[in-house]
């Protein structure tokens, strides 16, 4: 027990200190962990700690990682990324297997060899670029969205590439390879592996479809049935039987527990449970991978890197390199541009976690031997240690290169006017637009240069600065203004702004635009007053025409309309007041007990003035 309470001490103080200093210099928290893993190897090994076996127990946060992003990803959604998972996955795997494998045979290497070299390289880090794609959030970006695709291809690309492998084999190592273990770097049961080849399709088939049949029809009467206990730890403890069990169930037939997890994951997208899950697993999914990194870190060995360090990084380069053209030509052949091109090419160069299941099951099949195997594994983790510090040259130089129209100094501003706006695009421009033409003077300002340049071809008058900026607002005349209408798209900004203006003007009315409804109550915590929803007012509109379209005539639609929203705006500062901020809106436990209190009392009522209303023509 002592030895298992050091290890945990060791691993968490390494990570607790490496990655805020590494975050602190712009370097990220993979890198943080990855350098954290390497200050205590030496560690590690006087211990005799088994690094690799920790490793396959933290993978399990990979699975994790995949589940929840499945979560984020609707059907609807995967479908229309099949043109990227088909043209930029398939061609991104197959056209990097080819160029490897050429490397390969002209560093004097037998076919069979080049071709296992070439596909176990030919993977990216799943674990090392989402993570720090979410980070960034450039997850959901042009070039974000078709690495991730790559990537999705690449975990399918794992099955095949097993199945290959051992027809590769070379009899001379067939001794050495039976040496090294006789479970194919599996660790695990493949129930499937002496099947003929046409049944084990149909058992991993089968397996797909029983992974979907839980999400559709078993998940949701589980979690119906462990609610009704109340008891959030048994909530999360389902959480993560289900993923255990949908992981387990995909070792078995010899697939990827992480494309597993995936497709339950996207299964369960549309489930009223999906934030609950995702809440729940996330704290688990951070430390796993977290651990992760950090063995990878650790399981560098200097000793055999300073005896092949030319190898090695001849290798890595060449890895790098290679995978680094081949992207860059396929994302441009697919439409990528500009910076998304840079980001997709940049992002999946390394090599990958799936790459140290590959070798071994290399080694265990006689494909190569374990100096090989050796080196590889040190390509692999030097590549991955590369990863962070192709972002950090993605961050200072290829996004600054494009976005330097928005690194001009902010303009002088000239003038004091009543009004300040910050954020002149969908909301602010037509705010302007009102204002002025009831006479109204207003000072609008915008960070969107381009935007701005358009604007001002239109005759309005906007300046150019960042308006959380607290200088620019003195500029602007923050301190003798009456009003300022916050319309900036990002939240993050938009709450910077009010919670500064509120400290420091308090006399200042301040009309914020908040993106949701939990940004609302943000944003009433902070003490602002006057909270304007983006969309709920086109929401009543079209909930107005909803009640049109089945038969109310004008005057009754808006008499509707006006008694919902009367009712939701008198319970907005009740619900308000027991918000706290930090914390989830559906893990408050008062604040949802009161809201399904607010709905006993207030629904009824509201559906006794919506049948009058209905009976006034009658």
């Amino acid at each position: 027990m002592t030895s298992f309470l050091i290890l945990a001490f060791l691993i968490l103080a390494a990570g607790v200190i490496a990655v805020p200093l590494a975050t602190r210099f712009g370097l990220g928290s993979v890198l943080g962990y990855l350098l954290a893993g390497m200050a205590i190897s030496p560690l590690l090994a006087a211990g005799n700690v088994d690094v690799e076996a920790l490793q396959v127990f933290a993978e399990f946060g990979v699975v994790m990682m995949l589940f929840i992003i499945g979560l984020e990803m609707e059907p609807q959604r995967l479908w229309a990324m099949r043109g990227k998972l088909l043209g930029l996955g398939g061609g991104q795997v197959l056209l990097t297997t080819l160029a490897l494998m050429g490397i390969a045979l002209l560093d004097g290497n037998p076919w069979q060899t080049a071709l296992a070299i070439g596909m176990v390289l030919a993977l990216s880090s799943t674990a090392i670029i989402v993570q720090t794609l979410t980070e960034k959030n450039l997850m959901k970006s042009e070039g974000g969205e078709a690495s991730f695709s790559v990537l999705l291809v690449q975990d399918v690309a794992v099955i095949p590439i097993l199945a290959l492998l051992p027809l590769l084999a070379m009899p001379e190592l067939y001794g050495a390879g039976a040496a090294h273990g006789g479970e194919g770097g599996h660790g695990g049961i493949d129930l499937t592996a002496s099947m003929p080849v046409w049944l084990a399709a149909l058992c991993r088939l089968a397996a797909v479809a029983v992974v979907i049949g839980i999400g559709i029809f078993a998940v949701r009467p589980l979690f119906r049935y462990i609610a009704a206990a109340n008891l959030r730890e048994l909530f999360t403890a389902a959480a993560l039987g289900v993923v255990i069990g949908i992981a387990l169930l995909m070792s078995l037939v010899g697939l990827s527990p992480a494309l597993g997890a995936f497709v339950a994951g996207v299964v369960l997208a549309t489930s009223e449970y999906r934030h609950e899950l995702e809440s729940d697993i996330n704290p688990f999914k951070g430390l796993l991978l977290g651990l992760f990194f950090i063995t990878v870190g650790a399981g560098i060995d200097f000793v055999l890197a300073s005896q092949m360090w030319q190898s090695v990084l001849f290798w890595a380069a060449v890895t790098i390199s290679a995978k680094f053209a081949v992207l860059f030509a396929v994302g441009w052949f697919y439409g990528l541009r500009r910076q998304a091109l840079w980001l997709f090419a940049l992002s999946l160069p390394q090599a990958g976690e799936f790459a140290f299941v590959l070798i071994s099951f290399a080694v265990a099949n006689a494909v190569f031997g374990q100096a090989q195997a050796d080196l590889l594994l040190l390509v692999v983790a030097l590549t991955m240690l590369a990863t962070p510090l192709l972002f950090i040259f993605y961050d200072k130089g290829v996004a600054r290169f494009y976005c330097k129209g928005q690194e001009r100094e902010p303009d002088a501003i000239d003038e004091e006017n009543p009004v300040i706006i910050a954020g002149r695009g969908r909301v602010g421009g037509i705010v302007d637009r009102m204002l002025q033409l009831a006479g109204y003077s207003t000072t609008v300002i915008d960070y969107d240069s381009a935007q701005l340049e358009i604007v001002r071809k239109f005759g309005f008058r906007t300046y150019f600065g960042d308006a959380t900026r607290p200088d620019l607002l003195v500029s602007a005349g923050i301190e003798n203004a009456k009003l300022l209408v916050v319309a900036l798209d990002e939240r993050e900004q938009i709450d910077k702004l009010v919670k500064h203006v509120i400290q420091n003007y308090p006399d200042v009315h301040i009309t914020a635009r908040a993106i949701d409804r939990n940004h609302v109550y943000d944003l009433w915590a902070f003490g602002c007053r006057d909270i304007i929803r983006e969309t709920y007012d086109s929401s009543l509109r079209i909930g107005r025409s909803a009640y049109e379209a089945l038969g109310m005539n004008r005057e009754q639609a808006q008499a509707a309309t006006d008694a919902f929203e009367k009712n939701d705006r008198a319970a907005m500062p009740e619900v308000a007041s027991l918000y706290r901020v930090g914390v989830p809106f559906h893990e408050n436990e008062e604040l949802m007990a009161r809201v399904r209190e607010l709905r006993e009392e207030w629904d009824p009522i509201l559906r006794e003035q919506m049948d009058e209303i209905l009976n006034r023509e009658k």
